[in-house]
Order: structure tokens, then sequence, then C-alpha cells
């Protein structure tokens, strides 16, 4: 394992309040140094210039394996994870079969070390089969590997099954990632209720069926003091709840998405199923609340809830589409557009909401550029200029509501336990 020495980066660390010009050395897959420092290594990398941070964590990812290999697997969207500075990812359990069992935990896992790139962890669902009706074998998945619960794309509509879930992961330590949805009031709807929906004769999604839900599951985690976190918070009534629910003391937390953060239901107008998704687009509105969340604390972290599909699913009338968008490898690039470039957060404050706070809320121990921490690193060149092509991705699927989008900022180099994993890192920057 080489010796590590990167020079005079903007080095970045929320977890450590630490914004400074530096030198990073690594060694045997640790961080060792940090400092001004004058030590011998196998590779230096100039950067000057550049942003070096924890590794990215990502604990919100469908990679469709195994079941629906042809949209994803493991080793594809590990890919699609290195070149986009992700060096941690979290998969949800909505594979066919479901994620259930702690053997089905346990393939999660080797697949990811076989793949060898991002350190890949298993969320377990929690019920059987995603179904609602059954707790999953909670401490067998436990042991196989998982790190939170979760149904989503199915929200467990029977309270008393969230209580359980609730009370017995509590035991473990372990988060229950909720899909707040109604589906009594989301019906068959495809967008957003509102003006928009009416006027393209669409179905609607109010912002009520995911308000509910919200509000019930903030009420059970209080009443069994366990571990909740909210999945893709999407309007500003959530954002509210959950303001409340954590002033209350009950422990709660919370994310938001890029496209959650950037587009609006008045995309659908153009009919394209990329802009498809669940919780749905809603309006700018909720969009300023998100942003007040998550400068606030409210909203913890963002996740890309990258959920890929085949061109032929997307590709048809929008009714027909199913739910969901890629989105690991825009993410970066989109929430310094909108939230870096239009001074809604710092770079330190974006850092901390895809780093730091993922990691706290999965009890890892990562997010961190602390002496002795594992050496998971992104470097960032926050003046490289691109334009997002999906055709370009790692990933398998290019259902990407973000392409044609000119951007600034990019991932030059992706360290996972102290190897680089991804690089674009010029020749000249190589000194060594």
């Amino acid at each position: 394992m080489q010796r590590l020495l990167i020079r005079r980066a903007r080095v970045l660390c929320p977890a450590q309040k630490l914004d400074k010009v530096a030198d990073l050395y690594v060694d045997q897959g640790r961080i060792e140094a940090l400092g001004d420092l004058d030590t011998p290594a196998d590779m230096t990398i100039d950067g000057r210039g550049w942003i070096v941070c924890p590794g990215l964590i990502d604990m919100h990812v469908h990679l469709r394996e195994p079941g629906k290999e042809e949209e994803e697997t493991i080793l594809s969207g590990s890919q699609a994870a290195v070149a986009s500075g992700i060096t941690t990812l979290a998969c949800m359990p909505n594979t066919e079969p479901a994620v259930d069992n702690e053997a089905s935990a346990e393939f999660v896992v080797l697949q990811g070390e076989r793949a060898g790139l991002a350190n890949v962890l298993p969320i377990g669902a929690i019920t059987k089969r995603r179904e609602g009706r059954e707790l999953a074998e909670i401490g067998q998945l436990v042991r196989g590997g998982a790190v939170a619960f979760s149904d989503d794309g199915e929200c467990v509509q029977n309270a008393d099954v969230m209580r359980r879930a609730l009370e017995y992961t509590r035991m473990f330590d372990k988060p229950v990632i909720s899909h707040c949805e109604d589906k009594n009031l989301s019906g068959h709807g495809v967008m957003h209720a509102g003006k928009v929906s009416t006027i393209l004769g669409l179905g609607g999604m109010p912002a009520a069926a995911e308000e509910i839900m919200v509000s019930r599951d903030t009420i059970l985690a209080k009443m069994t003091d366990g571990l909740l976190h909210i999945a893709h918070a999407s309007s500003a009534g959530s954002v509210e709840m959950i303001r409340r629910a954590k002033a209350a003391g009950v422990r709660v937390t919370a994310e938001v998405t890029p496209h959650h953060l950037s587009l609006t239901d008045e995309c659908v107008r153009t009919f394209d199923s990329n802009y498809k998704m669940n919780p749905p687009l809603r309006t700018a509105a909720d969009i300023a609340a998100l942003i007040e969340g998550l400068k606030d604390g409210t909203i913890d972290a963002i996740a890309s809830d990258h959920a890929p599909h085949a061109p032929e699913e997307k590709d048809v009338e929008f009714s027909y589409a199913p739910f969901g968008v890629i989105g690991m490898e825009s993410e970066l690039a989109v929430l310094i557009k909108v939230l870096v470039e239009t001074g809604k957060l710092t770079w330190l404050q974006l850092i901390e909401k895809l780093t730091v706070a993922p990691a706290r809320i999965l009890r890892l121990k990562k997010g961190t550029l602390a002496v002795g921490a594992d050496a998971d690193i992104t470097v960032i060149d926050p003046t490289k200029k691109w334009t997002i092509n999906p055709n370009e991705f790692r990933s398998k699927s290019r259902n990407c509501p973000f392409a044609g989008w000119e951007v600034t900022g990019k991932t030059v180099a992706t360290i996972v336990g102290g190897e680089i994993k991804y690089s674009e890192i010029p020749p000249e920057r190589l000194l060594s």
C-alpha cells in the first residue's frame, strides 16, 4: 500500500471544523498527518487550487442487484460512485428478492468487496418482502452487515408494524429509514398535485400524502425513542414537522435529494419521464423551505436517491413510466450550482451534508480526515467546467434529469482506504 502526499490543497473537514490550505499524508490506508509537511512519499500530488475533503457518503442508492442487473449492478454502481467522489454508499433493499435476510445482506457486502471500489453497505428491509406486514429478521440482517432498515419504494402503512420496527432496531442502534407516503392519498398519482397537474390532466400526489406519514412516524419515534430517518423529504410541511420534532427531542434525522433542491413540477410540462420520481417534484416554495432546512440543520444530509431504469422502461408515456432518476454522477456538480454558487451554503456546509452527517446517521466511523481515520478522500477541482452528459456515465442507466446542464466543479480523484480508485489527475500534477 503506497504512501501518498497531497500538497497545498484546500482541506475541508467539517467533522473538525477545518478549512485551510495544508498538506495531507496517507500511509497504510490511514490519515497519518495533516499540516505543513516534508514527508517522503511514493506519490505526491500537487493539490493547489483543489479541494480535499473526506470521501463523500451517499446513504440512499438503488443498485438493483440481485434481480435487475440490466439496470445496474453493484459493480457498475460502484464505478459510478467513485467517478463521483463517493467512497461509501448504502444501497436500498428493494431488489428482487428483497434484502430481508442475513444471506441477502451478506451477498451485497460480498459483491461490494468483489467490485473493490467503494465501500458498499446494505440497508435491510423493515418487513419481509417489503410487504409491510411482518418484521424482517432484524438481528440476523445486522449480523449480515445491514447498517439501517427501510422498505424504501414502499411505506409501512401499518402504524403498529412501524412502531415495532422502531422498538426492535433501537436495540441494535440502527436507524429506520422511512419512505413517507400515505398510499390512500397518493393513489395512482404520477406527479405533484397542484396547478400543473390539473393543467396537464395527470394524476396528482399531494404533499399531504408525505406529511401525514412524517407526522405519524415522528410521533412513533417519540413514543418508542427509536432512531427515525426521513428519506427524500420534499415538502415545506415535512420540513416544519421535522423541525418541530427535533425541537421536542425526538431522535429524527432527514435527507433531501439534489433533484428536489433544483427542479419543480413545472418541468413535467415537457412530459419527459426523467422528471418522474417519488416523491414527485414539487414547487419553488417547497425548494425554498428545503434549503432553509439545510441551512438551519433541520435536514441533516443530502443523498442522491440514485434509481436507475432501463431506457425502454422510461421511453413510454409519462403515466406508465416507473418512478426514479439516476443521481450519483451529477450530484456534486448540481449541488455546487444550486447551493454553493448561489450562496445558499458554504463549501464547508455542503461537504458536511455529504460526509460527516450521513456517517453520523448510519453510525459509521467515516466522514473525517482526522489523524488515524480511514483514508477515504475526495479531491475536487472547483473550477472545472463541464456539461452533464448521461451517455458518458459509468452507470448502466441514462435516466438523468440534468442532461445538458453546464456546471462547474468535478471530482478529479477518489481515494478509498488509501488507494486511488478513480483519477482524472493531469500528469503534470503528479510530482513523483
